[in-house]
């Protein structure tokens, strides 16, 4: 995952209204019975069948670190998908989507104004058809790359533009050196 996934995941998962599974046998559980075996379990892990048989009995309580990353990873991204979906949709129809981020931003703008890049540090309410642009473009599997394009067009819009009411002349935003970024629905 990327800075821009890992943070619209975190903010889908901060609806949940019960804690994903926290041992490596609760999580192994979990995952046989949402992908109907232990055979799936283990090639999606990439450990043998065997081994999840065994974490799933109790034999196994502490996994490595990297398996345990993968573990929690692929739980919290089964984890309540019902009511993930309902927070996006709720995201994408009505609430919107706010963007709390410390980056360098900049734009193109005609000659005369002070369009220097600069670290900025915004918190901004977008509007449902950015949030709905965002998760769209995440589940068809865009690179972090677009995702940032999609912000930036936003940021654009809502920050800059001020929905329209200044910077009509504005080009481009440049959204680079991300140094913090979170999501809230």
């Amino acid at each position: 995952m990327t800075l821009f996934e890992d943070g619209l995941e975190a903010a889908v998962q901060k609806a949940f209204t019960r804690p994903a599974p926290k041992s490596a046998g609760a999580q192994m559980r979990y995952l046989v019975k949402q992908l109907k075996g232990t055979r799936a379990v283990a090639q999606m892990l990439r450990i043998s069948q065997r081994t999840v048989e065994r974490y799933v009995k109790d034999q196994i309580k502490k996994p490595r670190p990297d398996l345990a990353a993968r573990l929690e990873r692929e739980v919290k991204k089964r984890w309540q998908p019902q009511i993930r979906a309902r927070a996006k949709e709720r995201a994408a129809t009505t609430g919107g989507i706010v963007i709390d981020t410390r980056a360098r931003l900049g734009y193109t703008a005609p000659i005369g104004s002070t369009d220097q890049d600069r670290i900025r540090h915004l918190t901004v309410a977008l509007p449902p058809q950015y949030a709905a642009r965002l998760f769209d473009a995440q589940q068809q599997g865009a690179t972090d790359q677009r995702l940032q394009e999609i912000a930036a067009e936003a940021l654009k819009e809502v920050y800059f533009q001020d929905n329209g009411r200044r910077a009509g002349s504005l080009e481009e935003v440049r959204f680079t050196d991300i140094e913090h970024l979170e999501f809230e629905l």
